[in-house]
């Protein structure tokens, strides 16, 4: 059977509408009201690459279309690298623009090219429009999930987070966030196939799915437990100062002020790199130890670790599982160190990586397990998963989002909201900048610091249950995705 099909399609135009399709797709995963509708953008977008004359123009059009959907999620990434060349004296910022969107341009255009080998792979398993329509829905999900694989994670942008302001955003306890990118998929493909081929039946089963989810997610109530205690920081350092290695002083003052209004029973928790030194604890001629028992993030190689200390030793250790990678942490940095010693020097920085932590052993406090994890490890499901299996009886997220601009930031918020409902933990969040907050286990924020500096004064109950998710993981997302994968064998051998 020849390898062309559907109806020939016209050149730039036709490129032009796929790579407008993927932006209004991208839309739908900022932090906004209409971000569940991201099915509607998704079936046009299948329907648009599925027909395709031909294995080329698949391949072209998936590029093109996925490369300009993470531009428009990631954008804020720009503004980020712009202003980490430009911070401090560093270059200036008519040759910063040029060079942070030429270096950023590369990441939006690598993460199309896995989208082209998926398409590309479709395309030669599949011959006819309605096979690869299903066959794309379900290599969506199976790529969505390698994306949280290996040290180079980087899970940022799943189709699953835009059901986030629904209640069916409580079916992630059954199969994590990939399960709801799986719905997504199945349902924009369901949509094509009964507009294209007047075939309802995909569409009614996935009709059917949608109510018993909505049904699932309006009948969830939060849970009870014994309550705990904790005092969370919102600081407001320059991060990009503190990374061209300017005084911890003031930062360091900051924090000891805030932790002041700590009352009696509560645990202190500090941010992402929040201590300069382990040694710190135990005081030096320079700083005080820390004020109070609680949980730190400490600021130290060869990874970002927070630590457990009840006020005479060190209880419990975790390491940064997950740096951001080509961020913190970089492939074959031995090999390459010159390469990345000259990009870093480049922009005013020494070149100083991490690596990613093994453990995720809770660590304990006051006889309670505190699941603690480290900024980006937040958007990594199986990290907080496994703080869970563990035995942690409540999330700790520890963020520097310093980092961040823009909706970056909303965007880090809302997917670590997912951790609480895939556990049923409550999250708790201490950060410098971005969002401080106590999540309860339906993922819903009950208190948010968003500006300035100040504290929140935390009470949340202490939970044990196990969700089906973590049990299975990602199984059922994943046979989801066979299952589409089946259903589009069979379409094409019913052609």
């Amino acid at each position: 059977m020849s390898a062309r099909v559907g109806t020939p399609l016209t050149g730039p135009l036709q490129l032009l509408l796929s790579t407008a399709l993927g932006v209004l797709l991208a839309l739908c995963g900022l932090p906004l009201w209409w971000s569940a509708v991201s099915v509607l953008p998704l079936a046009a977008l299948l329907w648009q690459l599925s027909r395709q004359p031909s294995a080329r123009q698949l391949v072209v059009q998936t590029f093109w279309a996925i490369s300009a959907y993470f531009a428009a999620q990631l954008f804020w990434l720009v503004v980020f690298m712009h202003n980490l060349m430009a911070s401090d004296g560093g270059l200036p910022s008519a040759v910063a623009w040029p060079l942070a969107a030429l270096a950023l341009s590369l990441l939006f255009m690598l993460e199309g090219v896995f989208w082209a080998v998926m398409a590309a792979l479709v395309a030669r398993f599949f011959r006819t429009p309605q096979a690869r329509l299903w066959g794309l829905a379900g290599g969506w999900v199976i790529l969505e999930w390698t994306r949280t694989l290996g040290a180079l994670a980087f899970p940022w942008s799943g189709l699953g987070y835009t059901l986030l302001r629904t209640p069916l955003i409580q079916v992630a306890d059954l199969g994590g966030v990939l399960l709801l990118s799986a719905l997504i998929t199945a349902s924009a493909a369901a949509l094509v196939t009964l507009v294209q081929s007047r075939n309802p039946r995909p569409a009614l089963l996935m009709a059917l799915l949608w109510l018993s989810s909505l049904g699932y997610g309006l009948t969830r109530t939060p849970a009870q437990g014994p309550v705990g205690q904790a005092l969370l920081l919102r600081t407001d350092f320059d991060s990009f100062s503190k990374a061209a290695g300017l005084s911890f002083g003031q930062f360091w003052q900051t924090q000891l002020n805030l932790s002041a209004q700590r009352r009696s029973g509560e645990v202190l928790i500090w941010s992402e790199t929040a201590v300069p030194d382990p040694s710190y604890l135990l005081g030096t001629s320079d700083f005080p130890g820390v004020p109070a028992p609680g949980l730190y993030g400490l600021a130290q190689r060869p990874s970002n670790t927070a630590v457990g200390w009840d006020g005479q030793a060190i209880t419990g250790s975790f390491d940064k599982a997950h740096p951001v990678p080509m961020g913190e942490y970089f492939p074959l940095s031995g090999a390459l160190r010159p390469l990345y010693d000259l990009i870093f020097n480049l922009i005013g920085f020494a070149f100083d990586p991490q690596f990613p932590g093994q453990s995720y052993t809770p660590i304990s406090l006051g006889g309670v397990l505190y699941g603690v994890y480290i900024c980006y490890d937040s958007i990594v499901a199986q990290v907080a998963r496994w703080q869970a299996i563990g035995g942690a009886q409540v999330l700790v997220n520890v963020s520097n989002d310093g980092w961040y601009s823009g909706w970056g930031v909303w965007q880090h918020f809302d997917m670590g909201r997912l951790r609480a409902i895939e556990t049923r933990r409550y999250v708790l969040r201490s950060v410098n900048k971005g969002v401080a907050a106590v999540i309860n286990d339906l993922g819903e924020p009950l208190q948010t610091l968003t500006t300035g500096e100040g504290v929140l004064h935390a009470e949340f109950p202490l939970l044990s249950s196990t969700t089906l998710y973590m049990r299975l993981g990602d199984l059922p997302a994943l046979l989801a995705a066979l299952l589409l994968l089946g259903y589009a064998a069979r379409a094409d051998r019913r052609k």
